[in-house]
């Protein structure tokens, strides 16, 4: 209970950023930052052009919404395959950060942070294979 609890808790912390980031692209495209952003690289737009913020609105909201259903074995393995994916591309994204962009955000590295824990707890909180 308290790892599900966990999950929730950093799925919230990654919508409140996600949040952000997405007002903070919709604002770089109106021509509104007063400084240089991350959201106006073509990184913060990698799935086809959907800024990444978007993509981790609908991700945490969904893994959020999967912790009901952990004790049913392919919500598990959905939930634990989506956290994988996100964690690897957080490791993409931070390495971008380090060494392409090379710009500070705050709100990118509480993100990928998010995103490292979420497969262990998810893994720690579902139902586990035989």
């Amino acid at each position: 209970m308290i790892v599900r609890f966990t999950v929730l808790l950093l799925c919230g912390v990654g919508l409140y950023a996600s949040a952000f980031m997405l007002r903070k692209t919709l604002r770089g495209a109106r021509g509104e930052l007063a400084e240089p952003s991350v959201v106006q690289t073509p990184r913060a737009r990698a799935l086809g052009g959907t800024p990444n913020a978007a993509v981790g609105l609908a991700y945490y909201a969904c893994l959020a919404a999967a912790t009901l259903f952990f004790s049913w074995p392919p919500a598990w393995w959905a939930a634990l395959a989506a956290s994988l994916g996100a964690a690897a591309f957080s490791a993409y994204l931070a390495y971008s950060l380090l060494f392409v962009t090379r710009m500070p955000c705050v709100y990118c590295w509480t993100s990928h942070v998010v995103n490292w824990l979420l497969p262990v707890l998810v893994f720690l909180g579902g139902a586990h294979p035989p």
